[in-house]
């Protein structure tokens, strides 16, 4: 629906996800330039493989050049945004298609029949003399998901209601944004239990994760406070010109529809609908939080959340409204509007997948042996702290660089501590789904509020200035302390 046009009730042929041309075209351009660097790349760099072990897993600490390979198949690179759902990561990036199109679908359901006006709207009347507070616990607890629990991707699922939730109590989108994606973003990154990089990356490195916790207890608090101070700078600003929002467009449809009477529903069917949707938020979480935190079910986290969304995200909209033909059309609507973003995931995928077919992969991950040898520990920190970034750029799987990364720096002496490495890996890791046009996640979230992926990055570049240099002081500071 165009922000000129007017209409009494809300236009079930509008979607949450709603990517302008310019944004699809400006990330798909990007996305494609990279992936046509990574095909050169493969015939500049030279090629090697890991050896293997007995029981078929690599071995990488045997690097073998392979001197007879030119580089990636041209075909297999043009076609490599096709063929990466066939391959090792294929089943994991068909799970995370699904798992977006479902919840945007159910997210557009619960949109149009007046589920998220009802929460947020009470919400945003408890709390509309308490801003400050309302932000200051929403940015607490999204930190808290990433940094205990490893959460991310799940995040989405939440991210309309607390986008509207902001718009209700007079801030944007972009607010919401901040307070709930990028605030779990920079939980997962300041990890204290994360099971996806402390857990894992401790497991695999042989050491106890719970040795020396109080240091990265440390480092959430200081980069807490940090999104939380840019956060309220963004506000401020905000306040003193609405016009200066980053979403001022988008939130101006989105104040009409919330404000207009989307439902004409009864006083009785209003708390029909807001009863009905408590209970269906409420139950994704404690799943979200009993998936994450039991080992047997952590892997099929996203799994069970896109079972739960497809069946009870319709169930939900038929108890709320009684309409089971509305609810089936939003639903085909809300996939609709999410199907730009599986050309963002396949393009995005891609390039780890031409870099695994161009066997340079483990030419460079090889190289860290060669960068650490004779050096100093700090800078021996800083170089594997870059060569995790410059990985994290090609490969966004926490899981995928967790195994690759420390299974070679647990067989190797770089004068670091085991606890150290693992910091290193964690911080490299985290704060980069945040801002690297190659997380899928980041891209899907950006078109949810309509920001363009440029203007984030001009946006948040003093927030990730700061970020950084505080990076390099805890690494400084961890080698000095003996961490």
């Amino acid at each position: 629906m165009n922000a000129s046009e007017t209409k009494p009730e809300r236009d079930h042929n509008a979607t949450l996800i709603n990517i302008s041309k310019k944004t699809f075209i400006q990330v798909t351009c990007l996305l494609l330039g990279l992936m046509i660097l990574a095909i050169v790349l493969t015939y500049v760099i030279p090629k090697g493989e890991f050896g293997t072990l007995a029981d078929g897993s690599p071995d990488y600490s045997a690097y073998i050049p392979r001197d007879d390979i030119k580089g990636v198949n041209i075909v297999k690179g043009i076609f490599a945004p096709f063929l990466v759902f066939a391959s090792e990561d294929g089943l994991t990036l068909i799970m995370l298609s699904l798992f977006l199109l479902i919840i945007s679908a159910a997210f557009q359901v619960m949109n149009d029949v007046g589920g998220i006006r009802e929460l947020v709207g009470s919400l945003s009347d408890r709390f509309k003399n308490r801003r400050k507070l309302l932000i200051v616990l929403i940015t607490l607890i999204f930190m808290v998901f990433g940094a205990f629990l490893g959460l991310f991707e799940e995040m989405l699922t939440m991210l309309p209601v607390i986008t509207a939730l902001c718009i209700m109590i007079g801030l944007d989108s972009f607010t919401g944004f901040l307070i709930c994606i990028v605030a779990c973003g920079f939980g997962f990154a300041s990890a204290v239990t994360n099971p996806f990089t402390v857990l894992l990356a401790s497991e695999i490195i042989k050491t106890n994760p719970m040795t020396h916790i109080w240091f990265r207890l440390i480092i959430f608090a200081v980069m807490y406070l940090l999104l939380l101070g840019f956060v309220f700078l963004y506000i401020r600003r905000i306040s003193r010109d609405p016009e200066k929002s980053l979403t001022f467009a988008h939130d101006s449809e989105l104040r009409g529809e919330f404000g207009g009477n989307m439902s004409a529903s009864s006083e009785g069917s209003n708390r029909r609908v807001k009863l009905t949707y408590i209970i269906f938020l409420l139950v994704s979480l404690v799943l979200i939080v009993v998936c994450s935190s039991l080992s047997a079910l952590r892997g099929y986290t996203v799994v069970v959340l896109t079972a739960y969304f497809l069946i009870f995200g319709i169930v939900a909209g038929v108890i709320a409204s009684k309409q089971p033909k509305t609810v089936f059309k939003s639903f085909l609507n809300g996939l609709r509007g999410a199907l730009p973003t599986l050309v963002f995931i396949a393009l995005a995928a891609s390039i780890k997948y031409i870099f695994d077919e161009g066997h340079v992969m483990p030419t460079i991950v090889n190289q860290i042996n060669a960068l650490a040898a004779g050096k100093h520990v700090i800078t021996v920190a800083l170089i594997i702290y870059l060569v995790v970034l410059v990985l994290e750029f090609f490969i966004s799987s926490s899981t995928a660089k967790a195994v690759l990364v420390m299974g070679l720096l647990s067989v190797v002496n770089v004068g670091l501590s085991k606890q150290m490495l693992v910091l290193l890996y964690t911080f490299a890791d985290g704060y980069t789904n945040v801002i690297f046009p190659t997380s899928p996640v980041l891209l899907i979230a950006l078109s949810m509020i309509g920001v363009d992926y440029f203007k984030w990055v001009k946006k948040s570049l003093p927030l990730f200035l700061v970020n950084t240099a505080l990076v390099v002081a805890f690494i400084l500071l961890g080698i000095a302390v003996g961490y």
